[in-house]
Protein backbone atom coordinates (compact mmCIF):
# COMPACT_ATOMS: atom_id res chain seq x y z
CA UNK A 1 0.00 0.00 0.00
CA UNK A 2 3.08 2.45 0.86
CA UNK A 3 4.35 1.61 -2.22
CA UNK A 4 1.37 2.74 -4.56
CA UNK A 5 1.16 5.79 -2.93
CA UNK A 6 4.78 6.24 -3.54
CA UNK A 7 4.79 5.57 -7.06
CA UNK A 8 1.18 8.42 -7.76
CA UNK A 9 3.58 11.14 -5.51
CA UNK A 10 6.68 11.01 -8.06
CA UNK A 11 4.32 10.50 -10.92
CA UNK A 12 2.89 13.97 -10.18
CA UNK A 13 6.00 15.31 -9.43
CA UNK A 14 7.45 14.73 -12.81
CA UNK A 15 4.12 15.89 -14.56
CA UNK A 16 4.77 19.28 -12.81
CA UNK A 17 8.16 19.16 -13.69
CA UNK A 18 7.46 19.11 -17.20
CA UNK A 19 5.11 21.36 -17.63
CA UNK A 20 7.41 23.88 -16.31
CA UNK A 21 9.52 23.50 -18.76
CA UNK A 22 6.78 24.07 -21.04
CA UNK A 23 6.36 27.88 -22.73
CA UNK A 24 3.28 29.74 -21.02
CA UNK A 25 0.76 28.92 -23.00
CA UNK A 26 -0.81 31.79 -25.38
CA UNK A 27 1.91 34.88 -23.38
CA UNK A 28 3.94 34.75 -26.58
CA UNK A 29 0.99 35.57 -28.41
CA UNK A 30 0.00 38.62 -26.34
CA UNK A 31 0.32 42.31 -27.15
CA UNK A 32 -0.68 45.89 -27.15
CA UNK A 33 -1.19 48.14 -29.71
CA UNK A 34 -0.35 51.64 -29.29
CA UNK A 35 -1.43 54.52 -31.94
CA UNK A 36 -0.18 58.21 -31.96
CA UNK A 37 -1.22 59.97 -28.68
CA UNK A 38 -1.63 63.77 -30.82
CA UNK A 39 -4.48 63.90 -33.53
CA UNK A 40 -2.95 64.25 -37.34
CA UNK A 41 -3.77 66.94 -39.26
CA UNK A 42 -4.09 66.73 -43.06
CA UNK A 43 -4.39 69.07 -45.53
CA UNK A 44 -7.23 69.09 -48.05
CA UNK A 45 -6.16 67.37 -51.41
CA UNK A 46 -3.02 65.84 -50.02
CA UNK A 47 -1.87 62.67 -48.60
CA UNK A 48 -1.65 61.45 -44.47
CA UNK A 49 -0.52 58.41 -43.01
CA UNK A 50 -1.95 56.67 -40.07
CA UNK A 51 0.59 54.53 -37.88
CA UNK A 52 0.09 52.09 -35.30
CA UNK A 53 2.30 49.35 -33.50
CA UNK A 54 2.72 46.89 -31.43
CA UNK A 55 4.47 46.35 -27.59
CA UNK A 56 6.57 44.23 -27.59
CA UNK A 57 7.58 44.68 -30.96
CA UNK A 58 7.07 41.41 -33.32
CA UNK A 59 6.43 40.58 -36.63
CA UNK A 60 2.59 41.84 -37.71
CA UNK A 61 3.36 40.00 -41.63
CA UNK A 62 1.04 37.64 -40.93
CA UNK A 63 -1.44 39.54 -38.48
CA UNK A 64 -5.38 41.04 -39.56
CA UNK A 65 -4.60 44.73 -39.93
CA UNK A 66 -7.63 46.87 -40.05
CA UNK A 67 -8.30 50.67 -40.05
CA UNK A 68 -12.18 51.84 -39.52
CA UNK A 69 -14.41 54.08 -38.26
CA UNK A 70 -17.03 53.84 -35.82
CA UNK A 71 -17.82 50.71 -36.59
CA UNK A 72 -16.13 47.68 -37.27
CA UNK A 73 -17.99 46.73 -40.65
CA UNK A 74 -17.41 50.23 -41.95
CA UNK A 75 -13.66 49.21 -43.27
CA UNK A 76 -11.34 52.13 -44.32
CA UNK A 77 -8.33 49.59 -45.10
CA UNK A 78 -7.88 45.31 -44.43
CA UNK A 79 -4.52 43.56 -44.74
CA UNK A 80 -5.30 39.72 -44.14
CA UNK A 81 -3.35 36.59 -45.09
CA UNK A 82 -0.50 39.28 -46.38
CA UNK A 83 -2.38 40.81 -49.38
CA UNK A 84 -5.44 43.63 -49.13
CA UNK A 85 -9.02 42.92 -49.03
CA UNK A 86 -11.12 44.97 -50.53
CA UNK A 87 -14.96 43.45 -50.45
CA UNK A 88 -15.58 45.01 -46.64
CA UNK A 89 -13.95 48.29 -47.46
CA UNK A 90 -16.13 51.57 -48.01
CA UNK A 91 -16.69 52.77 -51.16
CA UNK A 92 -15.52 56.50 -50.37
CA UNK A 93 -12.14 55.18 -49.60
CA UNK A 94 -11.45 52.86 -52.57
CA UNK A 95 -8.63 53.21 -54.46
CA UNK A 96 -7.71 56.06 -51.89
CA UNK A 97 -5.71 53.83 -49.77
CA UNK A 98 -2.54 51.69 -49.15
CA UNK A 99 -0.41 49.49 -46.79
CA UNK A 100 3.22 51.20 -45.96
CA UNK A 101 4.53 47.57 -45.25
CA UNK A 102 8.54 49.28 -44.72
CA UNK A 103 8.47 48.33 -40.80
CA UNK A 104 6.16 45.01 -40.90
CA UNK A 105 8.73 43.09 -39.62
CA UNK A 106 9.32 45.33 -36.09
CA UNK A 107 5.84 45.28 -35.59
CA UNK A 108 4.61 48.95 -37.00
CA UNK A 109 2.26 49.36 -39.98
CA UNK A 110 0.60 52.35 -41.08
CA UNK A 111 -2.15 52.49 -43.73
CA UNK A 112 -1.91 56.08 -46.07
CA UNK A 113 -5.05 57.58 -47.27
CA UNK A 114 -4.82 60.13 -50.24
CA UNK A 115 -6.31 63.25 -51.98
CA UNK A 116 -7.85 63.73 -48.30
CA UNK A 117 -11.29 65.19 -48.22
CA UNK A 118 -13.42 67.19 -45.87
CA UNK A 119 -15.06 63.85 -44.80
CA UNK A 120 -11.73 62.23 -43.52
CA UNK A 121 -11.77 64.41 -40.48
CA UNK A 122 -12.95 62.33 -37.39
CA UNK A 123 -11.56 59.45 -35.03
CA UNK A 124 -10.02 56.04 -36.41
CA UNK A 125 -9.65 52.59 -35.02
CA UNK A 126 -6.76 50.30 -35.79
CA UNK A 127 -6.95 47.08 -35.46
CA UNK A 128 -4.37 43.86 -35.25
CA UNK A 129 -5.27 40.03 -34.12
CA UNK A 130 -2.88 37.50 -34.30
CA UNK A 131 -5.16 33.76 -34.09
CA UNK A 132 -8.05 34.25 -31.71
CA UNK A 133 -6.02 37.33 -29.83
CA UNK A 134 -6.17 40.97 -30.97
CA UNK A 135 -5.75 44.59 -29.82
CA UNK A 136 -6.66 47.72 -31.06
CA UNK A 137 -5.95 51.46 -30.31
CA UNK A 138 -7.82 54.89 -31.21
CA UNK A 139 -6.44 57.23 -33.66
CA UNK A 140 -8.01 61.36 -34.78
CA UNK A 141 -7.58 62.79 -37.55
CA UNK A 142 -8.30 66.35 -38.28
CA UNK A 143 -8.43 68.03 -41.98
CA UNK A 144 -7.75 71.31 -42.53
CA UNK A 145 -8.31 73.62 -45.29
CA UNK A 146 -7.46 76.88 -46.26
CA UNK A 147 -10.01 78.20 -48.92
CA UNK A 148 -10.32 81.31 -50.99
CA UNK A 149 -9.10 84.89 -49.99
CA UNK A 150 -11.79 86.87 -48.90
CA UNK A 151 -13.60 89.63 -51.12
CA UNK A 152 -14.83 92.88 -49.66
CA UNK A 153 -17.19 95.31 -51.33
CA UNK A 154 -19.62 98.14 -50.30
CA UNK A 155 -23.17 97.37 -50.96
CA UNK A 156 -25.14 100.87 -50.09
CA UNK A 157 -24.96 103.55 -47.51
CA UNK A 158 -27.62 102.93 -44.33
CA UNK A 159 -29.34 105.02 -41.69
CA UNK A 160 -26.45 103.92 -39.57
CA UNK A 161 -23.79 104.31 -42.00
CA UNK A 162 -22.37 102.42 -44.65
CA UNK A 163 -22.98 98.12 -45.65
CA UNK A 164 -19.83 96.47 -46.34
CA UNK A 165 -19.98 92.50 -47.12
CA UNK A 166 -17.20 90.11 -46.75
CA UNK A 167 -17.37 86.94 -48.43
CA UNK A 168 -14.92 83.66 -48.15
CA UNK A 169 -15.59 79.96 -49.41
CA UNK A 170 -13.59 76.47 -49.29
CA UNK A 171 -12.49 76.92 -45.38
CA UNK A 172 -12.51 74.05 -43.42
CA UNK A 173 -13.40 73.82 -40.56
CA UNK A 174 -15.52 76.78 -40.03
CA UNK A 175 -12.99 79.54 -40.40
CA UNK A 176 -13.06 82.76 -37.31
CA UNK A 177 -13.50 85.97 -39.10
CA UNK A 178 -12.65 89.62 -38.09
CA UNK A 179 -13.46 93.16 -39.06
CA UNK A 180 -11.07 95.54 -37.85
CA UNK A 181 -10.38 99.22 -38.68
CA UNK A 182 -7.59 100.94 -39.85
CA UNK A 183 -6.17 101.50 -36.30
CA UNK A 184 -6.31 97.91 -35.32
CA UNK A 185 -9.32 98.08 -33.43
CA UNK A 186 -11.99 95.28 -33.72
CA UNK A 187 -15.43 95.63 -34.84
CA UNK A 188 -17.61 93.49 -32.74
CA UNK A 189 -20.57 94.05 -34.02
CA UNK A 190 -21.44 92.60 -37.19
CA UNK A 191 -23.98 89.90 -38.56
CA UNK A 192 -22.39 86.60 -39.70
CA UNK A 193 -23.24 83.59 -41.75
CA UNK A 194 -22.17 80.10 -42.65
CA UNK A 195 -22.93 77.07 -45.12
CA UNK A 196 -21.27 74.20 -46.26
CA UNK A 197 -21.05 72.43 -50.18
CA UNK A 198 -21.43 69.70 -51.38
CA UNK A 199 -17.78 68.86 -50.57
CA UNK A 200 -18.70 69.99 -46.92
CA UNK A 201 -16.46 72.57 -47.53
CA UNK A 202 -17.61 75.81 -45.52
CA UNK A 203 -18.70 79.48 -47.00
CA UNK A 204 -18.86 82.69 -44.95
CA UNK A 205 -20.69 85.73 -45.63
CA UNK A 206 -20.20 88.80 -43.20
CA UNK A 207 -22.04 92.25 -42.83
CA UNK A 208 -20.48 94.83 -41.36
CA UNK A 209 -21.95 98.81 -40.79
CA UNK A 210 -19.55 101.35 -40.48
CA UNK A 211 -21.02 104.54 -39.09
CA UNK A 212 -18.01 106.80 -38.48
CA UNK A 213 -16.18 108.06 -41.84
CA UNK A 214 -13.23 108.55 -39.83
CA UNK A 215 -12.48 104.62 -39.42
CA UNK A 216 -10.72 104.58 -43.33
CA UNK A 217 -9.89 101.32 -44.13
CA UNK A 218 -11.76 98.33 -42.78
CA UNK A 219 -10.43 95.02 -43.65
CA UNK A 220 -12.03 91.17 -43.58
CA UNK A 221 -9.89 88.76 -42.26
CA UNK A 222 -10.46 84.73 -42.28
CA UNK A 223 -8.40 82.26 -39.88
CA UNK A 224 -8.69 78.77 -40.20
CA UNK A 225 -8.36 77.57 -36.30
CA UNK A 226 -6.11 74.32 -36.55
CA UNK A 227 -4.05 75.61 -39.09
CA UNK A 228 -3.98 79.04 -37.88
CA UNK A 229 -3.20 80.93 -41.46
CA UNK A 230 -5.82 83.76 -41.82
CA UNK A 231 -6.14 85.53 -45.07
CA UNK A 232 -7.32 89.22 -45.40
CA UNK A 233 -8.81 92.45 -47.79
CA UNK A 234 -9.09 95.83 -46.71
CA UNK A 235 -11.21 98.60 -48.54
CA UNK A 236 -11.20 101.94 -48.35
CA UNK A 237 -14.77 103.89 -47.69
CA UNK A 238 -14.44 107.35 -49.16
CA UNK A 239 -15.93 110.28 -47.28
CA UNK A 240 -18.87 110.85 -49.65
CA UNK A 241 -20.45 107.15 -49.25
CA UNK A 242 -21.22 108.60 -45.31
CA UNK A 243 -25.09 109.53 -45.05
CA UNK A 244 -24.80 113.22 -44.36
CA UNK A 245 -26.27 114.35 -40.82
CA UNK A 246 -29.07 116.50 -40.44
CA UNK A 247 -28.54 119.55 -38.50
CA UNK A 248 -31.87 119.04 -37.24
CA UNK A 249 -31.24 115.55 -36.03
CA UNK A 250 -30.24 116.14 -32.60
CA UNK A 251 -32.67 118.98 -32.01
CA UNK A 252 -35.14 116.08 -33.60
CA UNK A 253 -33.73 113.75 -30.53
CA UNK A 254 -34.26 116.07 -28.29
CA UNK A 255 -37.37 117.42 -28.96
CA UNK A 256 -38.49 113.84 -29.00
CA UNK A 257 -36.72 112.82 -25.84
CA UNK A 258 -39.17 115.88 -24.40
CA UNK A 259 -42.25 114.43 -26.29
CA UNK A 260 -41.63 111.26 -24.43
CA UNK A 261 -41.00 112.50 -20.93
CA UNK A 262 -44.29 114.73 -21.11
CA UNK A 263 -45.90 111.31 -22.23
CA UNK A 264 -44.60 110.02 -19.43
CA UNK A 265 -45.49 112.29 -16.95
CA UNK A 266 -48.95 112.98 -18.56
CA UNK A 267 -49.93 109.15 -18.24
CA UNK A 268 -48.30 108.80 -14.22
CA UNK A 269 -50.65 112.28 -13.74
CA UNK A 270 -53.93 110.90 -15.47
CA UNK A 271 -53.39 107.28 -13.35
CA UNK A 272 -52.71 109.34 -9.86
CA UNK A 273 -55.63 111.54 -10.48
CA UNK A 274 -57.93 107.92 -11.58
CA UNK A 275 -56.59 106.37 -8.61
CA UNK A 276 -57.60 109.62 -6.26
CA UNK A 277 -60.82 109.59 -7.77
CA UNK A 278 -61.04 106.04 -7.11
CA UNK A 279 -60.66 106.52 -3.28
CA UNK A 280 -62.47 109.23 -3.36
CA UNK A 281 -65.16 107.33 -4.80
CA UNK A 282 -64.89 104.40 -2.74
CA UNK A 283 -64.82 106.84 0.22
CA UNK A 284 -67.62 108.42 -0.98
CA UNK A 285 -70.04 104.34 -1.08
CA UNK A 286 -68.63 104.02 2.68
CA UNK A 287 -69.50 107.14 3.88
CA UNK A 288 -72.97 107.18 1.82
CA UNK A 289 -73.30 103.08 3.27
CA UNK A 290 -72.61 104.10 6.36
CA UNK A 291 -75.07 106.73 6.26
CA UNK A 292 -77.70 104.59 5.27
CA UNK A 293 -76.54 102.29 8.17
CA UNK A 294 -76.90 104.66 10.87
CA UNK A 295 -80.14 105.57 8.92
CA UNK A 296 -81.40 102.23 9.23
CA UNK A 297 -80.15 101.87 12.87
CA UNK A 298 -81.84 105.14 13.60
CA UNK A 299 -84.99 103.66 11.86
CA UNK A 300 -85.25 100.30 13.55
CA UNK A 301 -84.53 102.11 17.33
CA UNK A 302 -87.67 104.42 16.22
CA UNK A 303 -89.56 101.65 15.19
CA UNK A 304 -88.54 99.88 18.73
CA UNK A 305 -89.34 103.04 20.54
CA UNK A 306 -92.92 103.45 18.86
CA UNK A 307 -93.23 99.40 19.90
CA UNK A 308 -92.02 100.17 23.79
CA UNK A 309 -94.75 103.09 23.60
CA UNK A 310 -97.20 101.17 21.61
CA UNK A 311 -97.35 98.51 24.18
CA UNK A 312 -96.90 101.80 27.28
CA UNK A 313 -100.25 103.48 24.98
CA UNK A 314 -102.26 99.78 25.15
CA UNK A 315 -101.56 99.56 29.00
CA UNK A 316 -103.40 103.42 29.65
CA UNK A 317 -102.56 103.46 33.19
CA UNK A 318 -98.94 103.97 32.32
CA UNK A 319 -99.08 107.70 30.46
CA UNK A 320 -100.98 110.65 30.85
CA UNK A 321 -101.50 113.41 28.32
CA UNK A 322 -103.31 116.69 28.31
CA UNK A 323 -106.67 116.82 26.47
CA UNK A 324 -106.58 119.18 24.04
CA UNK A 325 -109.85 121.14 22.77
CA UNK A 326 -109.21 121.22 19.07
CA UNK A 327 -111.23 123.80 16.90
CA UNK A 328 -111.15 124.35 12.89
CA UNK A 329 -109.70 127.43 11.32
CA UNK A 330 -112.25 128.02 8.59
CA UNK A 331 -109.62 130.30 6.92
CA UNK A 332 -107.66 127.67 6.25
CA UNK A 333 -110.22 125.28 5.13
CA UNK A 334 -110.40 124.64 1.27
CA UNK A 335 -113.38 126.29 -0.74
CA UNK A 336 -115.11 123.00 -1.31
CA UNK A 337 -115.15 122.09 2.26
CA UNK A 338 -117.94 123.14 4.14
CA UNK A 339 -116.66 124.15 8.24
CA UNK A 340 -119.53 123.74 10.84
CA UNK A 341 -120.36 126.84 13.09
CA UNK A 342 -118.84 125.06 16.39
CA UNK A 343 -115.09 124.64 13.98
CA UNK A 344 -115.41 121.25 15.39
CA UNK A 345 -116.77 119.29 12.07
CA UNK A 346 -115.90 119.17 8.24
CA UNK A 347 -117.67 117.97 5.63
CA UNK A 348 -117.81 117.98 1.82
CA UNK A 349 -119.81 120.98 -0.18
CA UNK A 350 -122.36 119.85 -2.78
CA UNK A 351 -120.61 120.80 -5.81
CA UNK A 352 -120.16 119.74 -9.20
CA UNK A 353 -116.96 121.38 -10.47
CA UNK A 354 -114.07 118.45 -10.34
CA UNK A 355 -111.85 118.21 -7.53
CA UNK A 356 -109.43 115.55 -9.10
CA UNK A 357 -106.26 117.67 -9.69
CA UNK A 358 -106.72 119.12 -5.89
CA UNK A 359 -106.48 118.15 -2.60
CA UNK A 360 -108.86 119.53 -0.18
CA UNK A 361 -107.56 120.12 3.71
CA UNK A 362 -108.11 121.95 6.87
CA UNK A 363 -106.27 122.49 9.36
CA UNK A 364 -106.77 123.24 13.27
CA UNK A 365 -106.71 126.70 14.61
CA UNK A 366 -103.80 125.85 16.76
CA UNK A 367 -100.45 124.84 16.66
CA UNK A 368 -98.80 122.87 19.03
CA UNK A 369 -95.16 123.45 20.10
CA UNK A 370 -94.50 121.10 23.28
CA UNK A 371 -95.68 119.12 25.69
CA UNK A 372 -97.99 116.08 24.92
CA UNK A 373 -101.37 116.04 23.97
CA UNK A 374 -104.67 114.19 22.66
CA UNK A 375 -107.46 114.68 20.84
CA UNK A 376 -110.01 111.94 19.43
CA UNK A 377 -111.95 112.67 16.03
CA UNK A 378 -115.50 110.53 15.07
CA UNK A 379 -115.56 109.84 11.49
CA UNK A 380 -119.00 109.11 10.21
CA UNK A 381 -119.73 106.74 6.84
CA UNK A 382 -116.15 106.40 7.22
CA UNK A 383 -116.14 103.44 4.55
CA UNK A 384 -117.62 105.61 1.43
CA UNK A 385 -115.08 107.91 0.95
CA UNK A 386 -111.66 108.74 1.61
CA UNK A 387 -110.54 110.84 4.26
CA UNK A 388 -107.37 111.63 5.96
CA UNK A 389 -106.40 113.28 9.68
CA UNK A 390 -103.20 113.64 11.91
CA UNK A 391 -100.49 116.10 12.06
CA UNK A 392 -98.66 118.38 9.90
CA UNK A 393 -96.28 121.42 9.96
CA UNK A 394 -97.52 124.88 9.85
CA UNK A 395 -95.98 125.41 6.41
CA UNK A 396 -96.56 122.86 4.40
CA UNK A 397 -97.81 123.40 0.98
CA UNK A 398 -101.25 122.78 0.54
CA UNK A 399 -102.10 124.35 -3.06
CA UNK A 400 -103.37 122.56 -5.81
CA UNK A 401 -103.18 118.12 -5.61
CA UNK A 402 -99.87 117.24 -3.21
CA UNK A 403 -99.11 113.94 -1.37
CA UNK A 404 -98.60 113.52 2.27
CA UNK A 405 -95.22 112.05 3.60
CA UNK A 406 -93.63 112.49 6.14
CA UNK A 407 -90.65 113.85 3.99
CA UNK A 408 -93.20 116.12 3.33
CA UNK A 409 -94.55 117.31 6.87
CA UNK A 410 -97.45 114.96 7.13
CA UNK A 411 -97.97 112.15 9.67
CA UNK A 412 -101.22 111.08 9.33
CA UNK A 413 -103.40 107.49 8.74
CA UNK A 414 -106.92 107.54 6.62
CA UNK A 415 -108.69 105.55 3.87
CA UNK A 416 -107.04 105.54 0.33
CA UNK A 417 -108.65 103.73 -2.09
CA UNK A 418 -110.57 101.46 -0.07
CA UNK A 419 -108.00 100.25 2.07
CA UNK A 420 -107.53 102.10 5.67
CA UNK A 421 -103.51 102.58 5.76
CA UNK A 422 -100.55 105.43 7.04
CA UNK A 423 -98.55 106.77 4.88
CA UNK A 424 -94.64 106.27 4.59
CA UNK A 425 -92.47 105.53 1.32
CA UNK A 426 -95.14 103.27 0.92
CA UNK A 427 -98.38 102.38 1.95
CA UNK A 428 -98.98 100.36 5.32
CA UNK A 429 -102.02 98.64 5.61
CA UNK A 430 -104.02 99.06 9.06
CA UNK A 431 -107.06 96.91 8.76
CA UNK A 432 -110.65 97.58 9.18
CA UNK A 433 -111.99 100.84 8.68
CA UNK A 434 -112.26 102.63 12.48
CA UNK A 435 -115.07 104.66 13.76
CA UNK A 436 -113.20 106.46 16.06
CA UNK A 437 -109.95 107.25 15.65
CA UNK A 438 -107.28 108.85 19.31
CA UNK A 439 -104.25 111.23 18.08
CA UNK A 440 -101.82 111.14 20.45
CA UNK A 441 -99.23 113.70 20.49
CA UNK A 442 -96.00 113.35 22.08
CA UNK A 443 -93.31 116.50 21.34
CA UNK A 444 -91.34 115.13 24.08
CA UNK A 445 -90.19 111.79 22.92
CA UNK A 446 -91.33 113.19 18.73
CA UNK A 447 -93.95 110.82 18.04
CA UNK A 448 -97.30 111.14 17.05
CA UNK A 449 -99.85 107.61 17.55
CA UNK A 450 -102.86 106.40 16.42
CA UNK A 451 -105.87 104.37 18.44
CA UNK A 452 -108.83 102.79 17.56
CA UNK A 453 -111.04 104.02 20.25
CA UNK A 454 -113.64 101.44 19.98
CA UNK A 455 -111.43 98.81 21.39
CA UNK A 456 -108.35 100.56 22.84
CA UNK A 457 -106.14 99.12 20.05
CA UNK A 458 -102.99 100.75 18.60
CA UNK A 459 -103.21 101.43 14.70
CA UNK A 460 -99.60 103.18 13.88
CA UNK A 461 -96.77 105.72 15.05
CA UNK A 462 -94.78 107.99 13.72
CA UNK A 463 -91.24 109.31 14.54
CA UNK A 464 -90.80 113.21 13.89
CA UNK A 465 -88.01 114.76 12.65
CA UNK A 466 -85.88 116.72 15.10
CA UNK A 467 -86.92 120.73 13.42
CA UNK A 468 -90.71 119.47 12.82
CA UNK A 469 -91.53 123.21 14.45
CA UNK A 470 -95.24 123.89 15.36
CA UNK A 471 -97.61 121.34 14.65
CA UNK A 472 -101.06 121.77 13.40
CA UNK A 473 -104.06 118.79 13.72
CA UNK A 474 -104.80 117.96 9.84
CA UNK A 475 -108.33 116.52 8.39
CA UNK A 476 -108.76 115.89 4.84
CA UNK A 477 -112.01 114.91 2.66
CA UNK A 478 -112.55 113.78 -0.99
CA UNK A 479 -115.83 113.87 -2.63
CA UNK A 480 -118.77 111.76 -0.39
CA UNK A 481 -121.30 111.51 1.95
CA UNK A 482 -118.56 111.31 5.19
CA UNK A 483 -117.64 113.66 8.02
CA UNK A 484 -114.64 114.38 10.27
CA UNK A 485 -115.66 115.80 13.58
CA UNK A 486 -113.53 116.47 16.46
CA UNK A 487 -115.45 114.76 19.89
CA UNK A 488 -114.89 117.56 22.95
CA UNK A 489 -113.05 116.20 25.90
CA UNK A 490 -112.47 117.29 29.54
CA UNK A 491 -110.13 120.10 30.07
CA UNK A 492 -107.04 119.58 32.53
CA UNK A 493 -105.12 116.68 32.65
CA UNK A 494 -106.69 113.40 32.45
CA UNK A 495 -105.69 109.94 32.23
CA UNK A 496 -106.58 108.04 28.94
CA UNK A 497 -109.00 105.25 29.57
CA UNK A 498 -108.00 101.87 30.52
CA UNK A 499 -109.55 98.22 29.95
CA UNK A 500 -110.36 96.94 33.11
CA UNK A 501 -110.09 93.16 32.04
CA UNK A 502 -107.28 91.64 30.61
CA UNK A 503 -104.64 94.25 29.99
CA UNK A 504 -101.76 92.86 28.59
CA UNK A 505 -98.00 92.71 30.31
CA UNK A 506 -95.21 95.07 29.23
CA UNK A 507 -93.32 91.90 29.11
CA UNK A 508 -95.77 90.16 26.38
CA UNK A 509 -96.10 90.47 22.96
CA UNK A 510 -99.45 92.15 22.24
CA UNK A 511 -101.83 90.87 19.47
CA UNK A 512 -103.77 92.19 16.78
CA UNK A 513 -107.32 90.65 15.86
CA UNK A 514 -108.13 91.80 12.06
CA UNK A 515 -105.61 95.28 12.53
CA UNK A 516 -103.04 95.49 10.68
CA UNK A 517 -99.89 97.99 12.50
CA UNK A 518 -96.61 98.71 11.24
CA UNK A 519 -94.13 100.27 14.29
CA UNK A 520 -96.38 99.77 17.01
CA UNK A 521 -99.29 97.14 18.68
CA UNK A 522 -102.36 96.72 19.73
CA UNK A 523 -104.46 94.88 22.52
CA UNK A 524 -108.13 93.07 21.96
CA UNK A 525 -109.89 94.50 25.12
CA UNK A 526 -112.84 96.20 25.72
CA UNK A 527 -113.32 99.81 25.95
CA UNK A 528 -115.76 101.76 28.16
CA UNK A 529 -118.55 103.00 25.91
CA UNK A 530 -120.14 106.55 26.15
CA UNK A 531 -120.76 106.70 29.81
CA UNK A 532 -116.57 106.99 29.94
CA UNK A 533 -115.98 110.73 31.14
CA UNK A 534 -113.23 110.63 28.48
CA UNK A 535 -115.41 110.31 25.71
CA UNK A 536 -118.23 112.58 25.90
CA UNK A 537 -119.47 112.02 22.06
CA UNK A 538 -122.89 110.74 21.07
CA UNK A 539 -122.96 107.15 22.18
CA UNK A 540 -123.90 106.45 17.23
CA UNK A 541 -119.75 107.52 17.43
CA UNK A 542 -119.14 103.76 19.06
CA UNK A 543 -121.71 101.66 17.09
CA UNK A 544 -120.27 99.84 14.10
Amino acid sequence: MEDCCRGSLLSLLLSLFLLLQLPAGGSAEEFVVIGPSDPIVAMLGGDITLPCRVSPAMNVETMELRWFRSKFSEAVFIYQNQQEQREEQLAQYTGRTSLVKDFLIQGEAAVRIHNVQAFDNGLYTCFFRKGSFYEEANLELRVAGVGSAPQVQIQGPEEDGVRVVCMASGWFPKPQLQWRALSGEKFLTFSETHAQDPEGLFNVEATLVVSDSSSGNVTCSVLNPILGQKKGMAIFIPEPFFPQTSPWKPAFLVILTLLTLLLLGAAFYIKREHTAKCREMQEWKKLHRDKEEDQRTKEEALKGRAWRKARLYADWRKEKFQAMSVTLDPESAHPRLAVSDENTSVTWKDTTEGTEEETCSVLGHDGITSGCCYWEVEIRNGGKSDWVLGVCRGDVERKGWYVELPKKGFWVVGKYDDKFCALLETEVSLGKVPHRVGVFLDLKEGDVSFYNMADGSHMFSFSLASSSGALFPYFRLKPGDVSLTICSVLGGPVETPVPLNNSPSLEEPVSLSGQGFSSGSGVDAALPGAESPLLPCSPEALSP
